[in-house]
């Protein structure tokens, strides 16, 4: 998993509260267990149309916010089902940053295990910052994750709250596997001495 340290980007304005893990990536294209290419179905009703081309009034169609790495929203984002592919599409399309006044929790949390920083501030925090959106390319945001602020393009630090520990796991880039593999000497220490304590069960190989 990439690590999150600090990130400069444009952020995409997306004023709806509410937003549904089905909306973000419609149940259609859950077939895959893939990662990849989940980006180009990103808030797929919103952004095409019925004949499948791109619908010029959506934010994420238009340019600067295509190159768009933090989103700012409403409200409740990420409720519905648990799909962890609502991530995945955010994560692939280029989104490394999701600013709300509340998050679904099962979404909140499976955006950590994809290196995804999820940030709770207030209503009128987020609007102002949606305000800020409006300067386009000229409105980029910093997020200073080890600093936990958000920066205005005007200079102004924004604080945010985020658990110590899933901020330790974002700096460093460590989803559940790479927890796993923080332990792998003692994982192995632990088979060989169980191997050879156990060593009257049979051996089975692969």
């Amino acid at each position: 998993m990439e690590k999150f340290t600090t990130l400069t980007a444009i952020a995409a304005p997306l004023p709806m509260a509410n937003v549904d893990t089905d909306k973000i990536i419609p149940a259609r294209f859950l077939k895959t267990i893939r990662r990849s290419g989940l980006g180009a179905h990103l808030f797929d009703a919103l952004r095409y149309d019925g004949e499948g081309r791109e619908r010029p009034d959506f934010v994420l169609n238009q340019p600067p916010y295509r190159e768009a790495k933090i989103l700012i929203a409403y409200e409740n984002f990420g409720c519905g089902s648990s799909r962890e592919h609502a991530p995945w599409a955010l994560l692939d399309f280029g989104i490394r940053a999701v600013i709300a006044p509340s998050f679904a929790d099962i979404f909140y949390n499976n955006c950590f295990k994809n290196g995804i920083l999820p940030i709770t501030l207030p209503r009128d925090v987020v609007e102002t910052l949606m305000e800020d959106t409006r300067l386009g390319a000229n409105g980029k945001l910093t997020i200073d994750l080890e600093r936990q602020v958000v920066i205005r393009p005007s200079g102004e630090e924004i604080h945010f709250d985020i658990d110590p520990f899933r901020k330790y796991l974002l700096l460093n880039g460590l989803d559940d596997i790479g927890q796993t593999l923080l332990h792998e000497r003692e994982i192995a220490a632990y088979e060989t001495r169980h191997g050879a304590e156990m060593d009257w069960l049979p051996r089975i190989t692969l």
